[in-house]
């Protein structure tokens, strides 16, 4: 006989969200619920939140054992299942008091086409063996790309899939592939324990939700240079950024070693930014994409990273593009506007002179 589960106060505030097609939830002691509605918060038509009422909410929730957690650690990232849908919940203390940040997750898990994102990168599905970054700011989208990519070996290839994750937002389903999903605190103690067991499960393709410090990067390397696909995260803008922050975690003594290590094994960075769309979602993922070629694999090497956005500029063939190209592409395709493109393309000068090549030829054509 199947398990009733027990439904909370929280669980019902939760499952308004689909209805009201809302990203987000916030709770803050002096504010009724917050809902996110297509980039923007409103809030709910109630009575405000007493301090009382969320530590309430969230007690009831967690339980006490999690709840000292939560005031030890100052957060919690919890991964939920409220009945008619999934949510990937952050609750944290600010100025002592309690906040609630809850993410809606679809349970389909969403193709390229359904992202936007760059078609080249269904590249990544038929590799067998290396590093791969997906790199943004927090709340850019990360971890839904990665889980379209996992979910395209999942329907392709026959292969063992692990991933390690904090919470565990998308489930994927057995198809082609076996998937085993671990989540931090519950299936395993720390990122570094989960990798050092990893190696010993017989993973083809390993799914490390965030590569956050020194142990945990060098484990994801060695992984990939054992053979096995290895995906991670990091917090970083571009593909050039993301190389320096990897070598900021090691010592200098360390650098030559860890260039050498992601000359052979890494496969490709794509960094996202989210920005507002004109068309039927909210927001789109803009990308910055980067395969390790010969002549990027040999600038990582000799620590020439600076030459890697130009080399990106000039890999259009091989499916890459930098941010410039990326953000003409979308404006080109109908997907953001241009004072949208202006506003956060890295390089607006090079933008405005990208976007006056399409006028022209536009007023050619006509």
């Amino acid at each position: 006989m199947e398990e009733k589960v027990k439904r909370t106060k929280l669980d019902a505030l939760f499952s308004q969200m689909p209805g009201l097609e809302a990203s987000d939830l916030h709770l803050k002691v002096g504010n009724p619920p917050i809902f996110r509605l297509r980039t923007e918060l409103h809030r709910a038509k109630t009575e405000p939140l007493t301090l009382k009422q969320i530590s309430s909410l969230v007690e009831e929730w967690l339980g006490k054992e999690k709840m000292a957690e939560l005031y030890e650690k100052g957060s919690l990232d919890i991964g939920h299942d409220f009945g008619r849908g999934r949510v990937r919940v952050n609750i944290f203390l600010q100025r002592g008091l309690i906040s609630v940040a809850a993410r809606l997750i679809k349970e389909q898990i969403p193709s390229l086409d359904d992202l936007h994102l760059p078609a080249a990168l269904e590249r990544i599905v038929d590799v067998q063996q290396g590093l791969v970054l997906v790199c943004g700011v927090t709340g850019s989208g990360k971890s839904t790309t990665l889980a379209c990519i996992v979910e395209m070996i999942n329907q392709k290839h026959r292969r063992h899939i692990l991933t390690i994750e904090d919470p565990i937002e998308y489930l994927h389903r057995d198809g082609k592939c076996i998937v085993n999903q671990r989540e931090i605190g519950i299936d395993c103690k720390d990122w570094s324990d989960a990798l050092r067991a990893a190696v010993r499960e017989d993973p083809d393709v390993i799914l490390v939700g965030e590569m956050r410090d020194q142990e945990t990067f060098q484990a994801g390397l060695t992984a990939a240079e054992t053979g096995h696909l290895v995906f991670g995260t990091m917090h970083t803008s571009s593909a050039s950024s993301t190389v320096s922050r990897i070598l900021d975690l090691f010592p200098a003594e360390k650098h030559n070693l860890i260039r050498q290590g992601l000359g052979f094994n890494l496969k490709c960075i794509a960094c996202q930014k989210l920005v507002p769309s004109i068309i039927d979602v909210p927001l789109v993922p803009v990308v910055e994409l980067m395969f390790a070629n010969a002549s990027i694999r040999k600038a990582i090497e000799e620590g020439e990273d600076a030459r890697i956005a130009d080399l990106i500029g000039v890999g259009q063939e091989e499916g890459m593009q930098g941010w410039t190209q990326a953000f003409v592409y979308m404006v080109h395709g109908d997907l953001i506007e241009k004072k949208v493109a202006r506003q956060y393309a890295p390089n607006r000068d090079a933008l405005e002179m990208a976007l006056k090549g399409i006028d022209i030829a536009h007023r050619a054509i006509g």
